[in-house]
Formats: C-alpha cells, sequence, structure tokens
C-alpha cells in the first residue's frame, strides 16, 4: 500500500503553536491525535523524523521522542525498524451498548412512521413558494414536446441554454453544448467516475465529504485519497498529497461544503486547479450548495471552473437543494468534447432525464433571485434558531456558523457519535455520525445538524439530543477489544 508523507514544517503548521500545557510532549500528543482524529491528518501518513519536527517547533527531540511515544502506546502511531512511523487508529472498541453504525444515512432508510420523529439525517427542504407556479407554466409548455420521443440524452435544449447562461454571468464562458443534463446531482457524479476513473486509480476526495460520492468511487473500485478539510483547506497540503499518490481525479465541494459549511477563497480555488494541472488530474467541483449563501446579495467567490484554462474542471449542478429534492435533476459542465463522452456513456444507465422536470428546473432557473431569497431568509432563521439551542442545552459543543448551505458540523466533547446517532433515534431523532462523512472511521467527534425544518421542531430536536448525550455520558466506559493468540 502506498503512504504519503508529512515534512517536519508541514505538521508544524498544522499543529499551530506550542502548546503551553505542561508537560509539553504530552499536550503536543495530544493535539497531533486530534489532527488524527478530525481526519486533518490521513491515516498511514508517514511523520517525519523526530529531530525535523523538533525543529520546526523549536523544542527539543526529547519531546518529540516522547510524544511519539505516548502516541504509539495510544495506538495512534505504528513503527517499523527502517521504514519510520506513520499514522493509525486504535483497535477497535466494544462497550455494553448495541453495535454502532454512524447513524443511518440515506433515503434508503426510511423515517418510522410517528409524526413525532425528528428526521436530521435529510439536509433537503420543501418545494419554494412559487413551485407551484412553475409546474403550471412547465405544464403548459409539454405539448410542445409530447409529440416526439421525449428522449434528449444530453438534455432540453431550452434547459441546458439557461443554464450555460448562468455560467456565462458567473465569468465562466459556456456553450449549451458543454452542458449534459442528469438525473440528480448523483447521476451527475457517478457518471463522471465512470467514465474518468478506472478500477484502482487514486482519487483525492475531502474529509469530511459527501457519503454518496465515497460509495459511488469505492463501487467502482478507485482507491480513496482523504485530505482533511474540518479547519479549511490547506492547498500545499492538498497538491502534496495529489503528487505523491498520483490521483487520477480530485473531488471538491469548494462552496458552502457539505457537511462542514466553508467557503473556499478564490486564491485556494485557483491553486487547487493549478495542483491539478501539476499532476495531470481532473477536478469534479461539485455545486449542489453555491446557490445557498445566507445573504444573497453577498459578492460570489467565482467558480473553480473559473480559474481552468486545460479542460481539467468538470461542474455538477443540481436543483435538489435549491428547489426541491422531488425535482430529480442536475447538470455537468465540461468541455464540448467531454460532455459528447458523458452522453453515449450515459445509454446503459438511462435514456434521458424526464421532460416536465427539465421544464420544471427551467422555470424556477428563470426565477432563481426569488429562489434564492426564500431560501436565504428561511436557511438564516432556522440556523440561529438551532445555534441558540445548542449553546443553550449543549453547550461544551462546539461549530462554527457557515454562512451559506443548510448544516451545522458540530464537535462533540468525546469521540461518540455513532454511539450518540444510534441513541437519539430510540428518543425519535435522527442525526448522522462523523464517520459517515470519512473514509476511514475518523471523525467520532462530531455530528451533522441540518437546519431545514422549521424552528420550533429543531429545539425540540436539540432538547432529545441532549438527553441522549446525557445517556451517553452516564453509559460505561469503553473497554478495549482483548486480543487472542
Amino acid at each position: 500500500m502506498s503512504m504519503r508523507y508529512v515534512s517536519g514544517a508541514q505538521l508544524a503548521r498544522l499543529l499551530g503553536d506550542v502548546p503551553r500545557e505542561r508537560p509539553v510532549y504530552a499536550a503536543l500528543a495530544r493535539a497531533v491525535r486530534t489532527l488524527v482524529l478530525d481526519g486533518r491528518l490521513a491515516l498511514r501518513t508517514r511523520l517525519p523524523a523526530e529531530r525535523d519536527l523538533a525543529a520546526a517547533l523549536g523544542v527539543s527531540r526529547t519531546t518529540v521522542t516522547a510524544a511519539y511515544d505516548r502516541l504509539r502506546e495510544e495506538g495512534y502511531i505504528e513503527s517499523r525498524q527502517g521504514a519510520g512511523s506513520w499514522t493509525a487508529l486504535p483497535p477497535v472498541r466494544m462497550s455494553s451498548a448495541e453495535p454502532v453504525h454512524g447513524g443511518r444515512y440515506g433515503m434508503a432508510h426510511p423515517v418510522p412512521d410517528d409524526p413525532a420523529f425528528i428526521d436530521l439525517g435529510c439536509a433537503t427542504p420543501g418545494a419554494p413558494e412559487i413551485f407551484g407556479e412553475a409546474v403550471a407554466a412547465a405544464v403548459e409548455e409539454l405539448p410542445r414536446y409530447s409529440g416526439g420521443p421525449g428522449y434528449e440524452p444530453a438534455g432540453l435544449a431550452g434547459l441546458r441554454e439557461v443554464i450555460a447562461a448562468g455560467y456565462e454571468a458567473r465569468g465562466v464562458p459556456t456553450r449549451p453544448d458543454q452542458i449534459v443534463v442528469t438525473t440528480g446531482a448523483q447521476h451527475a457524479f457517478t457518471l463522471l467516475t465512470q467514465t474518468l476513473v478506472e478500477p484502482g486509480d487514486p482519487v483525492m476526495v475531502e474529509r469530511p465529504t459527501y457519503p454518496h460520492a465515497l460509495g459511488a468511487l469505492r463501487r467502482r473500485g478507485a482507491r480513496l485519497v482523504p485530505v482533511g478539510v474540518n479547519e479549511g483547506w490547506d492547498l500545499e497540503l492538498v497538491a502534496g498529497s495529489m503528487r505523491q499518490a498520483a490521483v487520477r481525479m480530485a473531488y471538491t465541494i469548494a462552496d458552502f461544503h457539505n457537511p462542514t459549511g466553508r467557503l473556499m477563497s478564490a486564491d485556494d480555488r485557483a491553486a487547487l486547479v493549478d495542483a491539478a494541472r501539476r499532476a495531470d488530474a481532473f477536478v469534479v467541483a461539485d455545486e449542489t450548495f453555491a446557490d445557498l449563501a445566507h445573504d444573497p446579495d453577498a459578492p460570489r467567490m467565482p467558480p473553480v471552473a473559473a480559474f481552468d484554462t486545460g479542460g481539467r474542471v468538470a461542474t455538477i449542478g443540481s436543483a435538489s437543494k435549491l428547489m426541491w429534492g422531488g425535482l430529480r435533476i442536475g447538470w455537468i459542465r465540461t468541455t464540448g468534447p467531454l460532455a459528447r463522452r458523458l452522453v453515449l456513456a450515459r445509454e446503459p444507465f438511462d435514456m434521458a432525464s424526464p421532460v416536465l422536470d427539465q421544464l420544471i428546473v427551467r422555470e424556477l432557473l428563470l426565477r432563481i433571485e426569488d429562489v434564492r431569497a426564500e431560501r436565504a431568509a428561511t436557511l438564516l432563521r432556522n440556523r440561529d434558531a438551532l445555534a441558540a439551542a445548542l449553546r443553550e442545552r449543549l453547550p461544551g459543543w462546539e461549530f462554527r456558523l457557515p454562512d451559506g448551505g443548510m448544516s451545522l458540523w458540530a464537535r462533540l466533547g468525546a469521540p461518540v457519535a455513532s454511539v450518540l446517532a444510534e441513541t437519539a433515534e430510540r428518543l425519535g431523532v435522527r442525526i448522522v455520525a462523523g464517520p459517515v462523512f470519512g473514509v476511514d472511521g475518523v471523525l467520532e467527534d462530531y455530528v451533522r445538524l441540518p437546519y431545514v425544518l422549521p424552528p420550533d421542531t429543531l429545539r425540540d430536536a436539540v432538547e432529545r439530543l441532549a438527553l441522549a448525550y446525557r445517556d451517553v455520558q452516564a453509559a460505561p466506559a469503553p473497554r478495549p477489544l482483548p486480543a487472542y493468540v
């Protein structure tokens, strides 16, 4: 198995200032452990030599040696003579609780038939107020198409023109033949994966990231190369990972990232595309949340594709988050030649997307400013209600208020997210634990909390979460899995 490495200077930058707590070695070990658990330091990353890290941090080599020893004892470092040390996770731990699975994620797990049950596992709102008006206009337009076969593999010309005009307005010149309409964003990503990635190809993914994207890559047989983004994008480390792993493709959610809500800066977008060029890799930029700024009048970041001069960036858009999840319409913006390949590649999966859905989405895109304004007002109100309830009932949880998107990414006081998700479900509220959004079992101290439901419902959900968290804290401490020889 290939292994990435991190230099002394890079690890020192991730760690920040030398901890003030004493003893320093214990605080240093705790800081490295945190980087592993929240995904910023990938598993099986070779650590710098003790001498190099000591020089970068300005501490003694003895301090770093003691910190590495502590991490080795705890199971967060493995070492072999002549091969150095690399990051790891401790052995599986068990407790008296039932087996946990990180919470049920996806529509394949319907909520219980109980009107009092609160589903915070789904980050999709209902349709906007003007939805009926758009449907009526689309139905009126439908007879123009009903006399033909109804199959448009690239999508209806009228919809592709409106989507292309939207990119043009954002500073990315786009022709309609560069747009492929798909049956949702997940279909778009799967289609790109099937076209660009061969089994065994390394693909860079953010950690955390959208779980269904991970599922599509695993089904394709891709080798996942995670990079941590809990604290934002470190483009030096991203570029290093792309180069070391020789990635074929990089998947990013640069706009109100799911689940962290972070927004990638323009400079970082440019650096990401440049890193892809140097690594000879494609970038798939998922813009599912790009239109969900809580201030619709705020200046927008340029699309990742705005920095692309070599046809390396393929952009995914979707109607599901901004408009309605029941509209299974997404799209891909790419080069003309790749668009034609994608149209041919979709035939074994589906011939074309539903005509009426495409007409409805076109009508809503023509009214997009109204939709964005309504979403912004509702989501901002809900976000603030959820944040206030968490601060009151769960003051130990940490989170930042995103400027867009639909979720808070909350850090718990302990790595108990999967157990909490199971306990909360029994108390009538569904949440999704951090490990669902990762590759290799980390992120156990995070949960995603969408704020698409009304404020009163969110406050009720937090009350139940507070009870569940109290129960988890009162449970017996986990014990190591016994070893048998």
